[in-house]
């Protein structure tokens, strides 16, 4: 810095000196032009160079008060190399300092690296305690949610199972049943076909053995009823009598036939064999006479119903009706006094008795053994309404079990997801901090565990177990 310092100060002198020299020089050369020229032109050159040198005075003088300067210059110099001492030391001793902080730095990245390993293995263990532990306690909740879902789900289905199936054995068995019947009536119709040509020949083949015996064609004729109500699937001493006797007060009655109905109920079926002239008007080849023969043949039938409808019958059992069935074995019998008489029919039922012929005898037969049937139907659909009602009152106790629960289902779901957001937000998030301080984790992310965001459907068409039973009595009623 001095010497640079000096170095200035001769530049400045050099320039004052050159400055002189050219001053001179110019008052030489502007002398010798004020004598070339003009006064006037002398005197305006000689202004010009005045101003001119006052120009370089002024730059000189500039010079001298720089040149004064020196000395501060030299004197901030000085300053300066203090400063630039002081800044060594300091340096030296900052030097000094980074030293002994890079040695403690080294020691505190050696510490830190070690407590991080430490801070890990400890942070490792516990979050894979606490995953475990978890899911332990999840993974048994669930199942023991599973298992307490499928024990409820299982006795509520038992005892509808049940009831189920023997709501399915008794439909069944009614289906059979009607299908037993339409069965029954289809041979009942074939049967009926065959003994309506069979009734020809057997009235020709027993024509000898009725003629001789009155008690024989009554016994005849109640063998041929026997036979059409048992063909009709009546059975003897159960859902028929024979020869059943009652007193009328005054004297001893015994019809022929009582035939009993569901509710108590029964009828009376007297056999007649009106024969006597019908044969005779068979055997006669004159037609004046076999006419003759078969107006007395229809007197006879309107006689035997008349006196029938005075006996009575029906009013010696309270639960008959005011009528008595006269069964007239052969129909060829019934049609020819009912054609010489045609009023014949009417005026018996009003006499109280009405005139059946073996085919209409079977007809009436079957609608009371179909009676019977009816009767046990509708028995069986009583128990089959007790029992649907029973399912009824089931189903919804079962409805009100499911409803249960659904709730317990929803708020078990409820407390798995707080229990998630939890675990979450307060324990999760600490543990993913370890991530941050870049901890060794193994490779291994901590997952977050899944929320249950599936809702229990709700039973829309169960109601409470209540009002289903309210609904299944207004419906039983």
């Amino acid at each position: 810095m001095a010497h640079i310092a000096r170095t200035g100060v001769s530049v400045s002198l050099e320039l004052v000196v050159i400055i002189v020299f050219a001053a001179v020089l110019f008052g030489v050369a502007t002398g010798w032009f004020l004598a070339m020229r003009g006064v006037a032109e002398v005197r305006a050159e000689r202004d010009r160079r005045e101003n001119d040198f006052k120009a370089a005075i002024s730059d000189l003088a500039a010079a001298e008060a720089r040149a004064e300067e020196v000395p501060v210059l030299r004197d901030q110099i000085d300053a300066l190399r203090d400063e630039r001492d002081v800044a060594r030391l300091q340096l030296t001793e900052l030097r000094a300092k980074a030293e002994g902080f890079e040695a403690r730095l080294a020691e505190f990245k050696d510490a830190r690296e070690a407590m991080a390993g430490q801070f890990r293995e400890v942070a490792g263990t516990m979050l894979t305690e606490t995953q475990e532990a978890f899911l332990r306690r999840a993974e048994d909740r669930f199942k023991q949610s599973e298992q307490a879902a499928g024990h409820s789900l299982k006795a509520l289905m038992q005892p509808m199972e049940a009831t189920l199936k023997r709501y399915e054995e008794g439909l069944t068995r009614i289906e059979k049943e009607r299908q037993g019947t339409y069965g029954e009536l289809r041979e009942a119709v074939a049967q009926l076909a065959q003994g309506n040509a069979g009734v020809v020949r057997e009235a020709q083949r027993l024509a000898n053995v009725m003629r001789a015996s009155p008690k024989a064609r009554g016994r005849w004729g109640e063998e041929q009823l026997r036979t059409i109500l048992e063909s009709a699937g009546l059975s003897e001493n159960v859902d028929f009598s024979l020869q059943t006797s009652v007193n009328d007060g005054e004297k001893n009655l015994r019809p022929d036939c009582v035939v009993n109905l569901p509710g108590g109920r029964c009828i009376v079926i007297d056999v007649k064999n009106v024969w006597v002239a019908f044969e005779a008007a068979f055997e006669e080849e004159d037609e004046v006479r076999r006419a003759e023969l078969l107006k007395q043949h229809a007197a006879a039938m309107q006689s035997t119903a008349n006196e029938l409808g005075r006996k009575g019958y029906w009013r010696q059992f309270d639960q008959s009706p005011d009528f008595v069935i006269m069964f007239v074995p052969g129909e060829h019998v019934l049609a020819a006094a009912a054609e010489r008489a045609p009023e014949l029919i009417e005026t018996a039922f009003r006499n109280g008795v009405i005139i059946a012929s073996t085919i209409n005898t079977l007809a009436l037969a079957k609608i009371m053994a179909g009676m019977w049937r009816q009767e046990k139907i509708a028995e069986e659909a009583g128990k089959i309404g007790a029992l649907g009602k029973e399912l009824y009152s089931r189903i919804a106790t079962m409805g009100d079990h499911v409803s249960r629960l659904g709730r317990n289902l929803a708020q078990a779901t409820g407390a798995y997801n707080s229990f998630v957001g939890s675990l979450e937000s307060q324990v999760l998030t600490q543990a993913r901090r370890f991530e941050q301080l870049n901890v060794e984790t193994s490779g291994k992310a901590i997952e977050s565990p899944p929320m249950i965001d599936t809702a229990v459907r709700p039973l829309t068409k169960l109601n409470t177990a209540a009002e289903l039973t309210d609904a299944g009595e207004e419906s039983g009623d």
